[in-house]
């Protein structure tokens, strides 16, 4: 196999752009990220893909970011066959809207193009079925960029549910919060695959169904429509699972004051990270039984239950930090490529994640909690 390898992207707009950015190594020229940078020194690398994977091209419908992708030297193909048609081009990144994923999909692949798909990979389970089914006919990868699985906020809670740094949990809490309701493009129309189950949700359940083993029993959702779209501005997801632990999924986009991002509750304690910088902090106990309760007033009675414990019963501890490699998705994408490793994203993952948001768009329509196995 060759090196580098080439990779064209599909659609330039905000996710398409930060591609083409972080793929030539200028994501440091993204504006957005120079004016919000979370990140405190040591927390991001960015491995080189310097001889691994080089831009080949870009198209977008769009004339104004072909221009863009022109004044910056990059190569602009004619339309999507002529970038299928490109002998020399190994890879196609799909960051158009969800409802061209599948069409475009299995024709980069019938062309003999390895896939990046943008999440979430398709409108509905079906769909995914049918380009998996290609992707094994031409024995291609077909690659689903579930790319918050390397969100610094989710590896710290991941690190402390694997590390068990609050013992035996039994409650996750995960949310995203806005305050500017759906983004005023595709994202607003039902037809494209707009809506925030299919715009964030696909993000934190993927990441939670990766932290938390074993299978899911039951879920209940409702969605929110009170932006006044014909998408959902947000939902609610209450996830069993079969291992008694129990979740919570949030995301909402007319919120003015924030939850965190993320709430553990463990047997011998809780974490809390605010953000996706990853502050926030832990309280483990370390006198279940022994503290004095002292009885407070609260409201217009008395209560032990609810008393605060003592300073010696509990401890305050910092956030395990973690190193987050911007660029470990498409490092890996070309290793599966070029050395058969295995994934760390995989088709059938993405095809659980579809099922559980057509299940919890099933739930939501009957206001029903219901059953499910996979």
């Amino acid at each position: 196999m060759k090196y580098p390898l080439r990779i064209a992207v599909l659609g330039c707009g905000g996710m398409g752009s930060g591609h083409v950015l972080a793929i030539t190594g200028k994501e440091e020229e993204r504006p957005d990220f120079l004016s919000y940078n979370v990140y405190t020194d040591g927390q991001i690398a960015i491995s080189s893909l310097k001889g691994k994977l080089e831009l080949a091209g870009v198209y977008d419908i769009d004339d104004k970011r072909m221009q863009w992708v022109a004044e910056n030297g990059w190569h602009c193909y004619k339309d999507y066959a002529d970038m299928l048609a490109d002998p020399d081009l190994d890879i196609v990144l799909i960051a158009t809207p969800n409802n061209l994923h599948r069409e475009e999909a299995i024709s980069a692949l019938r062309a003999g193009k390895h896939v990046l798909c943008e999440k979430p990979v398709m409108m509905n389970s079906q769909e995914l079925e049918e380009v998996m089914a290609v992707a094994r006919e031409t024995g291609l990868v077909f690659y689903p960029r579930q790319n918050r699985r390397w969100d610094y906020d989710y590896l710290v809670a991941k690190k402390i549910f694997d590390e068990g740094l609050l013992g035996k949990v039994f409650n996750v809490e995960s949310r995203v919060m806005g305050s500017r309701g759906i983004p005023g493009d595709w994202r607003k129309e039902k037809a494209k695959g707009g809506g925030m189950m299919l715009d964030w949700g696909v993000h934190l359940l993927d990441r939670l169904v990766q932290m938390i083993p074993g299978k899911i029993s039951s879920v209940y959702c409702k969605c929110s429509y009170v932006t006044g779209e014909e998408c959902d501005d947000g939902f609610k997801a209450f996830l069993n699972f079969a291992n008694g632990i129990t979740a919570e999924v949030e995301v909402g986009t007319c919120q003015f004051i924030d939850h965190p991002n993320w709430y553990m509750a463990g047997l011998e304690g809780t974490a809390r990270i605010d953000n996706f910088a990853g502050d926030g902090k832990m309280v483990r106990v370390t006198k279940w039984h022994e503290d004095n309760i002292v009885p407070i007033q609260a409201g217009e009675g008395l209560t032990k239950t609810m008393a605060p414990r003592d300073a010696e019963s509990t401890e305050v501890i910092a956030l395990p930090p973690v190193v987050v490699d911007r660029n470990g998705l498409y490092i890996n994408l070309v290793d599966v490529i070029t050395q058969g490793a295995e994934p760390l994203v995989t088709a059938e993952e993405a095809m659980r994640v579809l099922k559980l948001m057509e299940k919890l768009f099933e739930a939501d329509e009957k206001n029903m909690v219901l059953p499910f196995e996979t």
